[in-house]
């Protein structure tokens, strides 16, 4: 069998700027030849002095691009280009405005022909940046079309403010935290960003992002110090938000596996209320969590301890974006023992979120069969797209998991070789119960 043939589905509510770049892709040198399928030629088509002959199904375009119509059902269209392979590299297959791209997906999962043909390299959702708010008030599709997505352009931006433009990223992020968001006006998104996306590769993007399948956290990053016993101080010359939440905790060990332990104890103290530290404040800390709120202008606080050790301190961006460092009297800066990246969650959008699971070790194959054929015949409307790695009892390499609403394939992955298994999942949906979600997924454990 051939190499499959990647398919780029191109999605997005009415307005957003889809045929114009679709148009783009048509008449730009960007050296792949293209296919493009669409649902409704006559209503949001290509522009008719792209196409040199409109009676046709299949059109050779003044690029070398291929345009259809989708005129009947979207296995036939496929299985017509299949024949004609030689004549392009990949398709790009355009929605309607009001259509949910899931069955899009779908059709790739449950055809047998289709899968083995051809391949969803990505799902890319053009999102218009003055009228997306009111659409997502108003309707459920929009809201379907950005949690689909692999790739959200972001687009008419020249139209809003910059400030409007950083609130609708963190909307966007609150529906769907996997997607990448691409800024963009006139639909004028670099080609090569939008093909060979590999969101349906899901071992390719954790190969780009290795924090792509790990659960979301309150706080970006964490770093082990070795506190004296006294006044210890933090200086820092920048402050990324107006309020930001710090949590410093004692350690048993400067490594990056203790903090990741310890990150599921602090996990919850990000949602309480802090401590105001002002500028020059001392803070009295006894050795347990204890969370810190720091306000501009402070650029520096007091810690005092009793007792010197290990600590960890978590905060909502990253220690560079602070170009912070602890101090012990005048001696040299404290050294940084150990760190670690952490994936950081977002404001979810009412009823839409994404939810990440993790479970070390083995997973039972039968207990998980169940599990997730219960869960997606009674929520599988609700569950728009499902990903995940998995480490299967016996199984000597990792299983790739995709699910498109009440449909899932499987296939195996890399081997694991001499890394500890483990197992990520991740639903993106409608009214997900993270904490049932998580002790489904614990329960389908080899006992």
């Amino acid at each position: 069998m051939p190499d499959k043939i990647p398919v780029t589905v191109l999605t997005g509510f009415l307005g957003s700027g889809k045929t114009t770049l679709l148009n783009r892709i048509l008449t730009e040198n960007h050296g792949a030849r293209i296919a493009v399928i669409e649902n409704e030629f006559g209503e949001i088509g290509v522009d008719q002095d792209l196409v040199i002959n409109a009676d046709e199904e299949i059109f050779e375009m003044n690029n070398g691009c291929i345009c259809c119509t989708v005129r009947g059902d979207l296995i036939r269209i496929l299985g017509n280009l299949a024949k004609r392979r030689d004549r392009f590299d990949r398709i790009v297959l355009e929605t309607t405005g009001l259509a949910d791209p899931g069955p899009v997906a779908q059709t790739f999962f449950v055809d047998d022909e289709v899968r083995d043909r051809f391949f969803i390299d990505g799902i890319v959702t053009l999102v218009d940046a003055k009228h997306i708010e009111q659409h997502l008030d108003e309707g459920e599709e929009a809201v379907a079309q950005i949690a689909f997505a692999d790739l959200l352009v972001l687009n008419k931006i020249d139209l809003v403010s910059a400030t409007d433009v950083s609130r609708l990223q963190s909307r966007l992020k609150g529906i769907n935290g996997l997607a990448r968001v691409l800024p963009a006006y006139m639909a004028e998104a670099p080609i090569n960003e939008l093909l060979n996306i590999g969101g349906f590769d899901l071992e390719r993007a954790l190969q780009t992002n290795p924090q792509f399948l790990e659960p979301e956290y309150p706080f970006e990053w964490a770093g082990v110090f070795e506190f004296p016993a006294g006044t210890s101080i933090l200086h820092f010359e920048a402050n990324p938000d107006p309020v930001h939440t710090i949590v410093i905790a004692p350690i048993a060990e400067a490594s990056e596996r203790a903090l990741r332990e310890l990150a599921e104890k602090v996990f919850p103290l990000f949602s309480e209320p802090g401590l105001q530290v002002s500028a020059g404040q001392s803070l009295e800390l006894a050795p347990q969590l204890c969370v810190l709120d720091t306000l501009q202008p402070c650029r520096q606080f007091s810690l005092h301890l009793d007792r010197g050790g290990l600590y960890a301190m978590f905060t909502e961006h990253t220690f560079k974006e602070f170009q912070g460092y602890w101090q012990h009297g005048g001696a040299a800066p404290l050294l940084l023992q150990a760190e670690c990246d952490f994936n950081p969650g977002h404001e979810h959008d009412d009823t839409v979120q994404s939810v990440s699971l993790v479970c070390e070790g083995d997973l039972d194959d039968a207990k998980l069969n169940r599990w997730l054929g219960v869960l997606l015949q009674t929520r599988g409307t609700d569950i728009f797209r499902m990903k995940g790695i998995l480490a299967i009892q016996d199984a000597d390499s990792r299983i790739v998991l995709q699910g498109v609403h009440m449909l899932m394939d499987a296939v195996p992955g890399s081997p694991w070789g001499a890394a500890a298994h483990n197992s990520r999942l991740v639903f993106i949906g409608r009214n997900l119960d993270s904490m049932a979600l998580q002790a489904g997924f614990e329960a389908c454990r080899v006992a």
